[in-house]
Order: C-alpha cells, then structure tokens, then sequence
C-alpha cells in the first residue's frame, strides 16, 4: 500500500468518526424533543432508549459474520450513510411507529458503523506500525461537541427536529460519500497467521473477556457522565440550571484533549501505561465528584473524568487487534458489543443506586468499577509486545 494511499485513508477514516460523534450527539442531546414530538410516556421512553444500544450490538454481530465476505470498508461505506438517513427520519415523522422505525434503523446502522470504523482503524495502526487510534477517537470528540451545539443551538431558537437535523446530514452525507473512496483497509497480519503465532486463529473469547470487561467499566462510567451529570451537580450539589449543562461540554473537550495528544503517550511510554494513568485519572474524577462540597468542584471532578477515560476505549479496541492479529476484525467487532452493554447498565445502575441510596455513594460504583481496569491492565501489551510479541514488527510508514 503506497504511503499516499495510507494519508488519505487516514483522513478519510477520521472524517468518518467526525461524522458519527456529530450524529450521536445531535440524536441524544434531543431526546426530550423526540419524546415530545411523538408523544412517547415517560414509562415507555426508556424501552426506546435500551432498543438503540441493543440493536446496535445486533449490528455488530451482523457485521462480525458480512465481513467474512466483503472488507470492513465496504460495511462502512454503506452504514454511515444510513446512519444519517435514520437521524433525519428520526426528525421527520410524527408517529410513534415512525420513531421506532427511525430509532430501530439508527441502532442497527450504527452498530455496523462502529465496528467497521474500529475494524479500520486497528488495521491502519497495524499498518503504520504506532499508535494512531487515539487520534480517529479525538476526531470523534470533535464531532461530537459541534453536534452538541448545533443540537443547542436548536433547542435554544426551538428549531424543530427537521430543520434541526437536515443542515447537518446535507452536509455530512455527500462528505462522507466522497471520502469513503479513499477508505483503506490496512495490511492483514499475514505474518503472524503464517507462524502460526498467538492470537492468529479464531477468536478465544476466554481471552478477550479482560478487555470486554474493561470496555464495560469505561461505558459505564461514560455514561453515567452523560446521563447524570447535570442532574448531580443541580440537584446534589446546588448548582443553577445553566451552570448544571456545563460538565458535559467540560467532560467533551478535555476527551477531545484527552485523546488529542493519547497517540503521543502511547509511543512514548506504552499502552499500558497510558491505560493504568487514565484509569487513576477517571477513578480519581469519580472520587473528586463525590465528595465535592460544591459545584465548581464537582466541575474539576468531571474534567479529571474526561482525561481519564478518553484512553482507555480507543486502547482496548487497539488491543484487541494486538491480541488477535490474524482475526483482528472479529475481534472488534465483538468487543464493540461491550460498548453498548456498558451503555445499558451504567444509567440505570446509577440511576437506581441514587434512588435507593445517594447520589454521591452511587458515584463510588463506577469509579470502583472503572479502577478494576488496573487488575487487566497487562492485557494492553508490553512495549515489546505492542505489535504482536516477539514476531516481526510491521513496518513504520512515514506519512505524518
């Protein structure tokens, strides 16, 4: 593959994750306009909700079996654009079946989406041989701030969900269109299959279950950031309305930082050890959040969170490719099926410890939960092992 080819795979790549942290931010940011605008209970919103995360592990296992028969790019080539149909159609229709229907398309679509962009972007690191991965999450984090303000923006003018989403997937879609010519799969680990090497058959999901579980504990203490923020630091800590918004906008930039400058670290210091300081950093933000005396505090609490847990999924889905190199794409996409589980468990978990308990002792579980990343933290690799232990070291492209 020729070092232009690889440049603009990159860039494609990352425009594809620009895209659908965009599109996750401007559907979850405006769940009570599509609750409003189709009329769904406060009883039957949440069956919608867990129907997204569930479908979309769906679309993972899908996609784990179509790649047997076409290229991870070819897969993404065809979900994020019905990834972006399905959030217009989510803003366009006026009946409950209509919602379902577009709820139902975006879950399974974006379970396909996120598979195949990790599955590429695990291929393209191999590939250039250093940590890049980091850099396609960063891109994710951007886009996932500017659909957040366009969603505010929406809200703040009470622009409805049509004119709210059709600016965005006019733009989006034909960009992401062109840029999928340029989506390259990366080298397959020809070399270590050929060896017979650990981790060139099939998948062992014996050893995959350190990572799924660390996937787990960093979606759930994501979640539990996105879901319960403002609502801990209004109703536990005393804060106004407006500053309550703010954590999430805070927790957003400094993962795009976060991850920014993670690919740095990683080669610098290892996987490992970039992995065992962000599980410090969040366990610590979870620490800072539920002592906190008071709002500003709280505030520092969720900064250390998104410092923290913005390494640990763009690393584990980086491992995954470490650990099976001969089936790295099966891999991921089963390891993306733990994003969507920790979705699920980790705001209702929280969500019920609060009620039964408090809000700040709920705030202990996930940073429990997260630190256990430490006990799996050699399942990221060694330096020595970082591209697949002992046998040959992919080549380093340089193409920036």
């Amino acid at each position: 593959m020729t070092d232009a080819r690889l440049r603009h795979g990159r860039a494609s790549l990352a425009v594809s994750f620009f895209a659908q942290g965009m599109a996750f931010a401007l559907l979850v940011t405006r769940i009570p306009a599509i609750q409003d605008r189709y009329g769904i209970s406060d009883g039957l919103l949440p069956v919608f909700l867990a129907a997204v995360p569930i479908l979309a592990g769906a679309g993972s296992v899908c996609t784990e079996q179509l790649i047997k028969r076409v290229r991870p790019s070819v897969v993404l080539r065809f979900a994020q654009p019905a990834v972006l149909l399905a959030l217009l159609g989510a803003g366009a229709g006026d009946r409950m079946w209509q919602a379902a229907v577009a709820l139902g398309a975006f879950g399974l679509s974006v379970g396909a989406l996120d598979a195949s962009m990790n599955m590429l972007g695990v291929s393209l690191q191999r590939t250039y041989g250093r940590s890049i991965m980091l850099g396609f999450h960063a891109s994710y984090s951007l886009g996932g701030i500017g659909g957040a303000s366009l969603a505010w923006a929406g809200a703040h003018w009470h622009l409805s969900l049509l004119v709210s989403y059709l600016p965005a997937v006019a733009v989006l879609l034909p960009v992401c269109l062109v840029a999928s010519r340029w989506y390259a799969d990366g080298e397959p680990a020809v070399a270590e299959a050929a060896q017979g090497a650990p981790g060139a058959g099939p998948v062992v999901f014996r050893l995959l279950l350190p990572l799924c579980l660390v996937m787990s504990f960093a979606y759930i203490g994501d979640s539990t950031v996105s879901n319960w923020s403002a609502k801990y630091l209004q109703d536990t800590l005393g804060s106004s309305e407006q500053l309550a918004t703010v954590p999430y906008n805070v927790y957003m930039v400094t993962t795009l930082l976060g991850r920014a400058a993670g690919d740095f670290g990683v080669r610098r210091f290892g996987a490992v050890a970039v992995v065992r300081l962000g599980t410090v950093l969040a366990a610590a933000g979870f620490g800072v959040v539920a002592l906190a005396p008071g709002p500003w505090t709280g505030m520092a609490g969720f900064t250390l969170l998104g410092f923290g847990l913005c390494v640990i999924v763009p690393q584990t889905f980086a491992a995954a490719g470490r650990l099976f190199p001969g089936a790295s794409d099966a891999a991921v996409a089963r390891l993306n099926i733990f994003n969507y589980v920790g979705f699920l468990v980790g705001s209702p978990l929280v969500g019920a410890l609060g009620d039964a308990w408090s809000y700040r002792g709920a705030m202990l579980v996930p940073m429990v939960l997260v630190l256990l990343t430490l006990v799996y933290a050699r399942s990221f690799g060694s330096e020595t092992a970082r591209y697949g232990g002992g046998h040959e070291r992919p080549r380093t492209v340089d193409v920036g």
